[in-house]
């Protein structure tokens, strides 16, 4: 696989999480992340100055894509915060982080 045909994947597994993210389907989100992640390796082993202008327009656009996936999955994840928090009745009840551990008694 040429390394423009590796990103023309790769923004088709873009616009593809794009539409999962906004249909909520997890099934399809995990299929282009491990898409994306397997891509990666390949890409990861070219070099910046092998590419050629149709490479960087992709690349850019590549770059584009992500940001904007990124900006939707962060608004999701905003949005899934605050519906726990109202159910819970309380803001912060899940925060990401770990719980303090409670103190231990010998």
């Amino acid at each position: 696989m040429t390394t423009r045909s590796a990103l023309r994947q790769m923004l088709a597994l873009l616009e593809g999480e794009r539409q999962a993210l906004a249909a909520l389907d997890l099934e399809r989100i995990n299929t282009c992340s491990s898409g994306k992640i397997e891509l990666c390796d390949r890409l990861d082993k070219v070099r910046p100055e092998d590419l050629d202008e149709e490479c960087l327009g992709l690349l850019d656009a590549v770059r584009r894509l992500n940001t904007i996936n990124r900006r939707l999955r962060n608004l999701i994840a905003t949005n899934v915060q605050s519906r726990i928090d109202s159910m819970a009745g309380a803001p912060g009840t899940y925060s990401g982080g770990r719980a303090p551990m409670a103190p231990q008694t010998i």
